[in-house]
């Protein structure tokens, strides 16, 4: 959709009508849902979706559109790349859980490809997360990853939540910014890490000094826990260093999602990051 000006109502730019949203006997062809490794990802919401129709390396076979949606990409110059299918909101809202913000879009694409952990440049800092579950966290993780300029997350294939749905709307378009490398056994790739020169960081509550007196240096490996069980005893065996984060209240931990900012802010501010 590269014309300025926004097509009649109902109809596509050569006057030919848009296609109709699937139906079937009162149930949709398809909903949000925790795909498998070879199934499509559910994207929905403005930055999410359009963040994904921006990127040439994912593979969009469904777009789905309300008329004011379908304007504003006309409006912002964004190509949808296929023929949308122009809907009423309730039929998105009818593909979607209840409390789903899709501000009028929704695509299905394919699921991005998963970097080797061979191939990650010896240099910035990376995020390894060891089976944190919540697509919200995981999202909100991704989101700071790409304001920090991470240059991958590593997470398992197993005990981690697809991309897609709640995990891609949490990370508003983070899923096209930051490389996420998918690996069978964490301890093997801390190990692969470290053999590359990686400092392997393990944040623990437990951890033998805070986190902003350790002598940290590029490349950085940061490795975050899951809420409740934190680290796992493999897993800070492998970290070249394990760091606790000192809060100055009365509450002295965080949701992994702040602890993955703070930690962050922390390492990119001690390597010099910020200021490149």
């Amino acid at each position: 959709m590269n014309d300025r000006k926004f097509a009649p109502k109902g109809r596509r730019r050569d006057g030919k009508p848009f296609k109709k949203a699937e139906k079937s006997a009162g149930r949709p062809a398809w909903r949000e849902r925790d795909s498998g490794s070879d199934g499509p990802a559910i994207l929905y919401g403005w930055h999410t979706v359009t963040l994904a129709l921006a990127n040439p390396a994912r593979r969009i076979r469904k777009l789905i559109l309300t008329e004011n949606a379908a304007r504003r990409l006309t409006e912002e110059n964004i190509p949808t790349r296929i023929t949308p299918e122009i809907v009423r909101p309730q039929e998105i809202d009818r593909l979607l859980s209840p409390d789903a913000v899709h501000q009028g879009l929704l695509a299905e694409a394919d699921p991005l490809p998963s970097p080797d952990i061979e191939t990650l440049a010896p240099e910035g800092m990376v995020l390894v997360l060891d089976q944190i579950t919540d697509p919200h966290n995981v999202g909100a993780i991704l989101r700071s990853a790409a304001a920090f300029a991470v240059k991958a997350i590593v997470t398992t294939a197993r005990h981690s939540p697809e991309a897609t749905g709640v995990l891609a709307k949490a990370a508003s378009g983070a899923l096209e910014l930051v490389p996420v490398v998918t690996v069978q056994n964490l301890a093997r790739a801390l190990t692969a890490l470290n053999d590359r020169g990686f400092q392997t960081v393990g944040l623990d509550s437990e951890g033998s000094e805070d986190l902003s007196e350790v002598a940290l240096r590029e490349p950085l490996a940061l490795v975050l826990g899951a809420e409740g069980k934190g680290l796992r005893q493999l897993t800070r065996e492998t970290c070249s260093v394990v760091a606790r984060l000192d809060m100055p209240g009365e509450i002295k931990s965080l949701n992994v999602s702040n602890a993955a900012v703070l930690s962050l802010y922390v390492g990119a501010s001690r390597l010099g990051l910020m200021k490149r």
